[in-house]
């Protein structure tokens, strides 16, 4: 059965088929981890999203909660070529009502199959259209279905921004995907889209959590605007920018536009185009360096500059940014334990933050010796070759870069699992009451 619309003939499916196209067309956005948010459940209402947030990810509190990630419509007005939801890709296409979206996720929520709602969406017809679609849904599920529970949307470049607003004040975060590092990289994959399109809005939202944040210390009331901040996705490997290029984006995009996190998704090769790579499959040991780098700008106190330069534009393939940046700068090391400031242990490899504080704060009591840096939770296999402990250093090798390179090298290469690797939580754990430190390091993000 079908109905004339004035653009194309729109077929009538069941809504296990809508769920079934557009949640494995939502699967390429990788921006979905969130936290944070403060909104609080109201008398006669279904659902909190305080304290740990939802999302597929662990909670502060050590919880691993799950949201509805779906996309509105996959029937894309826009064609960019990395993408496989471009208008001229030949693949099933399928879009919600807001009525359809909202009674879905109330009654996946009522099953306690989802602990909220991520909602993208192709942009159908134009940016106002779909934005005002998004914003519609949202509504439904605030006002008529009185759902507190956590909602992150993505606000459609190029959409008005009286309807970010008005969404902004129903969602907990939003998201605006810049995709491209470059304005050339735009240019050549997706001409539809405009670098001004995209960091307008994210300027926008920013200059709307800031003046919330004023008016919240005037009249000490919740913020109402996107409580749990804004964020954004970079693809990597679709365009031939360098590592340091994407890195000095992610820091400018901290830096001015205060976003929670950049998110960083490898390019898998879903179309052939001659201004796209030729890859055998997605990049995804370069996408695990660039979190790792990311993690040393928002909590080491690094810049892009320090880790990358234009003589080493990329990241190494065979040890991390913090190890790189490390044997770049032996002139700095060995550090005494028991002697150097906290920004300085911060550098050190195999010593994160946690174990930073917990160093500064143990050695005003005693002076630690090599036994104390384990039990506090030192990587003491890469940590050994920067340090030394009541003035004896422990490396295998003197403070020589080939000889230390080649030592983590090879230490790396007889892991159990490569570093990269996603994480399974428990099948190589048997028995184990707690994670070791190199795969807590890797879940953490500390270097």
């Amino acid at each position: 059965m079908v109905f004339e619309t004035n653009y194309k003939l729109v077929y009538l499916m069941k809504l296990e088929e809508k769920i079934q196209i557009l949640a494995d067309s939502a699967k390429y956005d990788v921006s979905c981890s969130s936290s944070g948010s403060t909104r609080k459940n109201k008398p006669g209402g279904i659902g909190n999203s305080n304290l740990g947030g939802i999302c597929h990810s662990w909670t502060s509190d050590g919880r691993c909660i799950s949201l509805l990630k779906i996309l509105f419509s996959n029937d894309c007005c826009y064609n960019c070529v990395y993408c496989v939801n471009r208008m001229t890709n030949d693949v099933p296409r399928a879009s919600f009502t807001p009525d359809e979206l909202a009674e879905l996720t109330i009654n996946f929520y009522r099953r306690n199959y989802i602990e909220g709602l991520f909602l993208s969406s192709a942009v159908l017809k134009s940016p106002d259209y779909t934005m005002e679609l998004l914003l519609r849904t949202v509504k439904k599920l605030r006002e008529e279905y009185s759902f507190n529970g956590y909602i992150h949307l993505k606000a459609i470049p190029g959409a008005d921004y009286r309807l970010i607003e008005e969404a902004g004040r129903l969602v907990d975060r939003i998201s605006v995907n810049i995709e491209l590092p470059t304005q050339d990289g735009l240019k050549r994959l997706a001409p539809q889209k405009k670098k001004e399109s995209i960091l307008g809005p994210m300027g926008f939202i920013n200059s709307q959590i800031l003046e919330e944040s004023a008016a919240y210390k005037r009249r000490k009331k919740s913020r109402i605007f996107v409580p749990a901040g804004q964020t954004t996705q970079l693809m990597i490997g679709a365009t031939p920018d360098h590592d340091l290029s994407i890195l000095r984006l992610a820091e400018g995009l901290y830096n001015h536009y205060s976003l929670k996190r950049v998110y960083y998704s490898a390019y898998i090769p879903v179309a052939t185009h001659p201004n796209l790579p030729a890859l055998s499959g997605p990049p995804l040991l370069r996408e695990h360096r660039l979190y790792q780098a990311d993690w040393l700008l928002r909590f080491y106190g690094f810049s892009a500059g320090e880790l990358l330069n234009e003589t080493t534009p990329s990241f190494d393939t065979d040890i991390d940014p913090k190890c790189q940046w490390a044997l770049s700068n032996l002139h700095l090391f060995p550090v005494e334990i028991n002697k150097a400031d906290y920004q300085m242990l911060l550098r050190v490899p195999g010593i994160g933050v946690r174990s930073a504080k917990r160093i500064y704060a143990a050695r005003k009591v005693c002076p630690l010796n090599w036994e104390s840096l384990s039990k506090i939770g030192v990587v003491l296999k890469r940590a050994r070759f920067f340090i030394t402990c009541r003035g004896k250093f422990f490396g295998e090798s003197s403070m020589n870069e080939s000889l230390i390179r080649e030592n983590l090298v090879t230490k790396n290469k007889s892991a159990v699992k490569p570093a990269w690797e996603q994480l399974s939580l428990f099948s190589y754990l048997p028995g184990a009451t707690k994670l070791p430190n190199d795969f807590s390091a890797n879940i953490t993000g500390e270097l």
